[in-house]
């Protein structure tokens, strides 16, 4: 898989979680830049996410999630597309 793949995926992800199809993301976005991200909804992603991509995240891969591009990386080595 690619990064761009990824990206293209958790693209819409992000836009049926937060129910905007204007959403776009890349690698260095993050919950300052999406006005509705709080908490419940970074949850709400992780999940979508380890749906999607048929894995589960680790507490502290999700504690440590800073940015859309650690969620990636996190996909990249270990998600199924």
């Amino acid at each position: 898989m690619t990064i761009k793949k990824a990206l293209d995926v958790a693209t819409e992800i992000f836009r049926d979680v937060f129910d905007d199809e204007s959403i776009t993301i890349s690698e260095s976005t993050t919950a300052k830049d999406i006005e509705d991200w709080d908490s419940l909804e970074h949850i709400n992603l992780v999940l979508a996410l380890e749906d999607r991509f048929n894995l589960k995240f680790t507490m502290d891969e999700v504690v440590g999630m800073e940015n859309v591009g650690d969620m990636i990386n996190i996909v990249m080595e270990r998600g199924e597309l």
